[in-house]
Formats: structure tokens, sequence, C-alpha cells
């Protein structure tokens, strides 16, 4: 007999994992989906609609929150401050959910959690919210759009009010899940036939005849075609670095920040057999998880190897026909799917990663032949980040020529933010 698991109390836990210990939601939301995926469709829908939301409406709700409260957000008890963003998500977002249930609920969660004496509290001040939130009016694009600021007041310079709107618009949409064909085990259509025949509604990506958008499944690790590597789960936009690369017969590639491995295993995939994939990565355990994905796609063309590519390997240099350069970044361009990512980036911590970006290039544009190709690639929408560092690299590298780049924004094709730029060395 299955225990009854409370949804609300779980996405309690994980939105104190991410806000108060600082953990990854996307992480935090997996290993709760792993431990109980016993549970129902409906319920696992449920916490992770609850959990996602609350932390891509926090700026929004905490202002809201604020307007009917004596005690402000930031001076709340953790637990209580948490309690309060997950309930009035729920009556602002979850037409589904009755206010009196929402209010109950949260009552009952106080209590359970030693917090008895605060109960009135959050149910005086949930009921308020109920009653007036539709009265409340937002000041900016920041809090209508729950996005801190900076990165506003950035997107609006680099690319006008109107512009950032739609961004932010992008940024809000329901999130697809895409998949890519493993072409070196299946077939595109072959992979329709499995996945159908496990009850998974699959619709065709227009621009890449091996992806797919899938959703009615249960359990994305409780299918078998995903057990036996039939595909890869990847973003779009991810999906033409490879693209972009263009690997040809024989070719080496080198992906020198490669973890967990898709644009590599992709590149492998396309070159048929043939050639070599060098992924690496700076740790042993994200070298681990190349490994897994090498093995479960039973790929023989592609290797996983810890380094760091800040240090220079002089076996590398003009050894690369294709090197691929998915470098670490501020991932503004994640964020409707790695929903704190706007709450733990900040402008200075952008500002390093455009730093350590130059530094990598700096050390590894030597590993790419003459006649061969550098693809620069990011997840984010920052210019300091892209183009600027772009224009950056082709002034301290004459040798190389941009064959073109380009700034996907979200929602594009039902993609994430992405940034592309193809890099040919003449000499």
């Amino acid at each position: 007999m299955t225990t009854k698991v409370n949804e609300r109390a779980l996405v309690l836990e994980m939105l104190l994992a991410v806000n108060e210990e600082g953990q990854y939601s996307h992480l935090v939301l997996r290993d709760v989906l792993d431990k109980y995926q016993y549970l129902g469709k409906q319920e696992r829908a449920f916490l992770t609609r609850l959990m996602e939301g609350t932390l891509e409406r926090q700026l929004t709700l905490d202002y809201v929150i604020d307007q009917f409260s004596k005690t402000r957000v930031k001076k709340m008890k953790p637990l209580i401050r948490n309690l309060m963003r997950m309930s009035v998500y729920q009556i602002m977002y979850m037409d589904s959910v009755p206010d009196s249930a929402v209010c109950n609920e949260a009552v009952k969660l106080a209590r359970k959690r030693g917090f008895s004496g605060l109960s009135g509290f959050v149910n005086g001040v949930l009921r308020s919210v109920a009653r007036g939130w539709r009265e409340v009016r937002f000041p900016n694009l920041s809090v209508t759009y729950s996005m801190p600021e900076w990165i506003v007041d950035i997107w609006t310079e680099n690319y006008g009010e109107e512009k950032t709107r739609q961004i932010l618009e992008g940024l809000t949409a329901e999130n697809r899940l895409t998949i890519r064909t493993n072409l070196s085990a299946v077939t595109p259509e072959g992979l329709v036939n499995k996945l159908k025949s496990e009850g998974v509604t699959v619709h065709a990506v227009p621009e890449m005849p091996y992806a797919f958008e899938i959703s009615g499944l249960d359990y994305l690790a409780g299918l078998k075609s995903f057990k036996e590597g039939l595909f890869y789960v990847q973003d779009v936009s991810s999906m033409l670095v490879a693209e972009t690369a263009a690997p040809k017969k024989n070719d080496y590639v080198i992906d020198v920040c490669a973890a967990p491995g898709g644009k590599s295993t992709h590149m492998a995939e396309l070159l048929q057999g043939s050639g070599m994939v060098e992924a690496r990565d700076l740790t042993e355990y994200k070298v681990d998880l190349i490994r897994e994905n090498i093995a479960r796609h039973g790929l023989s063309n592609m290797k996983a190897v810890q380094m760091d590519a800040t240090v220079d390997d002089p076996d590398s240099h003009q050894k690369a026909d294709v090197l691929v350069c998915d470098l670490p970044c501020s991932g503004l361009g994640v964020m409707g799917k790695k929903t704190d990512i706007r709450y733990k980036m900040t402008k200075e911590k952008a500002a390093e990663l455009a730093k350590l970006q130059r530094q990598i290039l700096s050390v590894v544009w030597d590993y790419v032949r003459p006649g061969g190709t550098l693809v620069y690639s990011t997840c984010t929408i920052h210019r300091s980040e892209n183009e600027d560092n772009t224009a950056w690299f082709l002034k301290e590298h004459p040798e190389f020529s941009l064959e073109f780049q380009r700034q996907i924004f979200p929602g594009e094709a039902g993609s994430d933010g992405f940034f592309l730029a193809k890099l040919v060395r003449s000499k």
C-alpha cells in the first residue's frame, strides 16, 4: 500500500532547498520526481507546476504579498516566506484550486511544521490577497515579469523595451519537451512509432527532421525508448550547435566543455561512425555524465576526457577539424526551464563569466587546424558574453573569419535563448 503524499509539503521542501540552501531548482525537482515516481501523472504535474511557477513568479509574488502584509516578505521566517509564496501562486495562477482550499492547506502546513502561532497571520494575509490581488498594479517590467531589474535594464538598453517585453513573454511560455533521434540506433520514423506504442504524443519539429516535441508521457525515465538510448532530450537551439559545426566524414572534433554530452553525441551521430569526437570537461563527475551518455547511445567514435579548458594542451594544437566552445555562461536564455537562475545570477557574476569565456578562447583557439571550424556558443542573452566576445576574438585572432553569428531569443521556433557564432580558420 502506497503512503499518501502531501504534494504541497513536498513543494515547500523544494522551495526551501532552492531559496534558503542555494540548491539548483531543476536538480531538486528531478530528485523529488525520481523518489516519488509512483505518484500519478496529475500529482506529478501539480507539484512540478507549483514548484516551478512559484520560483518563476517569485518577485511578482513578493510584491503582491507586501501589499497585504504588515511584515514584509524579506523579514518573514524562511518557512513562512516560502509557504506564503507558493500559496499566493496558487491563488493568482492556478484557477483549478479554490482559494479557500489554498488558505486551509497553508494553515495546516504552518501548524504541522511548528508554526501554530503564525497560523492566524498566514490565514489572514492569504484571505486578504485572495480578495484583493486583482486590484494590485505592477510598477515596472521587473515586477510584472518577475525579472531582476539589472537584467531588464541590460535588455532594454540592448534591444529596446518592446523587444525586452517579447523576451520576457518568451521566458514565461509553456516549456516544450524536445528530443533528438539517436540516428546511430533508429530512424526518425522508427522512433516515432516506438514512442506512439508507449502512449507518447509526438509532434514534428519543422526545422529538424530528426527532432520531435513529445508530451503525454508520465515519466521520462520510465520509457523503454529512453532507456535504450533511442533519443536524447535536447532543446532545438542546442541542436543547432552540431548543425552549425557540420562535421564531415572522418573529422576530429574537440568539445572543450562538453558535459553532459548532448552536443558531442549529436556530432558523433552526424559522423555516422567515422572520425572521433573528444568530449572534455573539468571534473570527474562531469566526465562520468558524458561516459554514461556515450554508453547509453552506443557510440564507438566518441570518448570522454577530463581536462581543464583554461590550461593549454600542446598535444591538441591544430588537431581539431571542428572545435566546439559551448562555454560556461550566465544562462539568461534558459531561465524558462531553470527558473532560479534569475535570482542566483548577478551582474558581477555575468561579467566574470565573460572574462572566463575570453580566457578559455585564448587557450583553445590553436586547437583548430587551418581550414577548420570553431563554433562558439552560449545559452544566454547578454551582448558582453556573445557579440562582444566574438568581436574581441576576431580582433585578437585575425586568422579567423566570421561565417555567421545568431542570437536566438526565447520562444523563437519554441526554443530557449541561445547564441551561436561560426568562425573559420584560414591559416
